[in-house]
């Protein structure tokens, strides 16, 4: 299931300390081996004077083989400046797995979209603790791979897990509320590429029934948050969040279906943007290019 390859450019995402003419030096060095810039955005954080900033060009007659780009952007440019980067093609189409519980919301609505061909990305394998939803992936055509985990056998299901992500050469995971909490060596192997939904604005109503706590405290606004998973429950870096208006009104019923429809579409929302390239991490916070 994959959608159709794009223009032929590359990504650069880059970060450091915050001093003159870098967007002179990279604009100039993709220039004199012939790049067209298509976008470019940019940020500087202040407080701790670090420079951001994101540039994609094409490469149709780019003079730098893509296989050296990295190369000599590193020496000629990154080095002078202390620089951290990250490069990326936009014809190499990343590979998502998607763990799933019970609850089937998010992952129909992240199919739909893999289906129309909205994203370019490619689904080879949904996994699971429970077989409830694997109907789902039957629907799909995606491989189903079931992994029930108890508090004894965590640890092994978990190597089962990456032997098997690994062998599929997975480069992303989505959890579409999976219902599981992730080892740190499980987190390890996937940093900043973890992709998880919480049914709240966080932080706010920790639990099992988060909105049955929002109905008893008479709330006026519901929230989803989408993150980064890191060891630190629910404390990674926010990609994307949003909220809507309820009243004394709505029922725990109807609670719920607002919340379900603000989680898909906020993890939707995330998972586009971390394809897309526009996410940067730096000191558990986020940089969201438009």
């Amino acid at each position: 299931m994959e959608s159709q390859p794009r223009k032929n450019t590359a990504i650069l995402l880059m970060f450091c300390p915050d001093q003159q003419g870098i967007v002179a030096r990279v604009t100039e060095f993709l220039f004199n081996n012939n790049g067209n810039i298509i976008y470019l955005d940019q940020h500087v954080d202040r407080q701790d004077g670090i420079f951001f900033m994101r540039i994609e060009w094409e490469l149709t007659n780019f003079l730098i083989p893509d296989n050296k780009i990295s190369d000599f952007f590193g020496t000629q440019i990154a080095a002078k400046y202390n620089m951290s980067y990250s490069l990326y093609f936009n014809d190499q189409i990343p590979r998502m797995a998607i763990f799933i519980s019970k609850m089937s919301h998010c992952v129909y609505d992240i199919l739909s979209r893999v289906q129309a061909n909205e994203w370019p990305v490619s689904v080879p394998m949904i996994v699971s603790n429970h077989t409830e939803l694997e109907h789902v992936a039957k629907q799909f055509n995606i491989p189903f791979y079931h992994f029930p985990v108890t508090q004894d056998n965590k640890d092994e299901q978990e190597k089962k897990e990456l032997d098997l992500l690994k062998k599929n050469k997975i480069n992303f995971v989505v959890l579409a509320r999976y219902m599981q909490i992730l080892s740190d060596k499980f987190i390890e192997a996937y940093p900043n590429k973890i992709i998880n939904i919480h049914h709240s604005f966080l932080p706010a109503f920790p639990g099992a029934k988060p909105y049955h706590s929002a109905y008893k405290r008479g709330v006026k606004i519901i929230g989803a948050t989408s993150h980064y998973v890191t060891s630190e429950l629910d404390a990674g870096p926010i990609i994307e969040q949003d909220v809507t208006r309820i009243s004394h009104k709505d029922s725990v019923k109807k609670l719920i279906r607002k919340g379900q429809d603000l989680e898909k579409i906020v993890l939707s929302t995330a998972v586009l943007l971390h394809l897309q390239r526009r996410i940067l991490v730096y000191n558990n916070r986020t940089v969201v290019f438009s």
